[in-house]
């Protein structure tokens, strides 16, 4: 696979959503996704750029052309030195959270994008990969 880096956005505040999202989304519409996949990405950069200011409280949000076997895509890569996420299968049930939201941010975002890999170690922190293939 052939990765382009196209910069990246530090989250260490609730206004840094908006900043990941819209670089997001720009990058997107430069790739020619259709408006909906722009909302798609744009919903998944939300949830999982959120998920770091509530539990990690700062982190790194990279976004990259991609490219594999002739298609094209984004990748978004988000990461955080948080506490970590002891049991992900349970984190990636819908409905789950341990904090006082709705428990929809990555199995939400999971859902959003065609390809979506987490890694997370307890007391190290969490990655979390995104892409989306232009169809």
């Amino acid at each position: 696979m052939n990765v382009s880096s196209e910069g990246s956005v530090l989250v260490d505040a609730e206004g840094d959503v908006v900043k990941a999202r819209r670089k997001g989304r720009e990058l997107a519409t430069a790739l020619g996704f259709s408006s909906t996949d722009q909302t798609l990405i744009a919903t998944a950069i939300s949830e999982i750029t959120r998920n770091i200011v509530r539990y990690a409280g700062r982190g790194l949000v990279a976004f990259s052309r991609i490219e594999r076997q002739g298609r094209c895509g984004i990748e978004i890569v988000a990461s955080d030195d948080g506490p970590g996420i002891a049991d992900i299968e349970i984190a990636m049930r819908d409905g789950y959270s341990t904090g006082k939201s709705l428990g929809v941010g990555l199995p939400g975002a999971r859902r959003l994008v065609d390809e979506f890999e987490i890694v997370s170690n307890v007391g190290v922190g969490t990655t979390v990969t995104l892409r989306k293939w232009l169809r």
